[in-house]
């Protein structure tokens, strides 16, 4: 996408907009080899753009991905024990991407990777209280008053856990699934919230991010996210 000059190079970080547009102007800009003139656009990812003899380093483009993180997978681009990580999943996408939060190394689902720090960083941040709903199998029954207990929040090492949802609730043999729906993101949360409360977690798996939902997504598999789907994202 074609841009102006002073914003490409201020966004390269090379100086502030009126520094730049004192460089077009005293011709120290090219394009294509043709000096720049002020107001001229150009378009990073086609165009050579040299700032004062250097190559404008060219912006590398934004991918927005949503996986369905396997079990057995560290949440991370890399480990230092050399396990499998979530990136390994996407090696053919051409950029280095980081993952938004964090699923523990048995925890399946919905993980969002991207390169867009800014929003990465934005989103993780606690005061966004994004909502994340996992789909949970627990040994035993959850009655009445531990249902309660998860949706008031439950006390833990550090500190009570804010209000949570719990839906869908279906007992298996000796197991039940349900659904809860939290905003905080701390280690082990879920996990730690049902054995506060007698019950051991045999599988977790995050379902829904926000709007974002893992539907028939399959294990392993990712897909980019839609135009629209990042713009909402970034007016969260």
């Amino acid at each position: 996408m074609e841009e102006r000059l002073q914003k490409l190079i201020a966004a390269a970080g090379l100086s502030s907009r009126r520094k730049a547009e004192e460089w077009i102007e005293a011709g120290e800009v090219t394009v294509n080899g043709r000096v720049a003139e002020l107001g001229a656009k150009a378009d990073p990812q086609r165009d050579k753009i040299i700032v004062r003899g250097k190559p404008l380093k060219r912006r590398e483009a934004l991918h927005y991905l949503l996986l369905n993180k396997p079990s057995g997978y560290v949440t991370s681009a890399r480990d230092p024990e050399g396990r499998a990580v979530v990136t390994d999943l996407v090696k053919e996408v051409p950029a280095r991407l980081y993952p938004v939060g964090r699923l523990d190394l048995t925890t399946e689902g919905l993980l969002l990777l991207t390169n867009d720090g800014a929003l990465a960083q934005r989103l993780s941040h606690p005061r966004n209280e994004v909502d994340k709903t996992y789909l949970v199998r627990v040994r035993g029954q959850l009655g009445p008053e531990t249902i309660r207990r998860l949706e008031r929040g439950v006390e833990l090492d550090d500190g009570p856990t804010a209000p949570a949802k719990v839906a869908n609730m279906r007992p298996v043999g000796s197991h039940c699934w349900f659904e809860i729906t939290i905003h905080e993101g701390r280690n082990r949360q879920v996990r730690r919230m049902c054995e506060a409360v007698g019950h051991t977690v045999s599988r977790l798996k995050r379902i829904r991010y926000s709007f974002l939902q893992i539907g028939d997504l399959p294990v392993g598999k990712y897909r980019e996210l839609t135009p629209q789907e990042v713009a909402r994202l970034k007016k969260m």
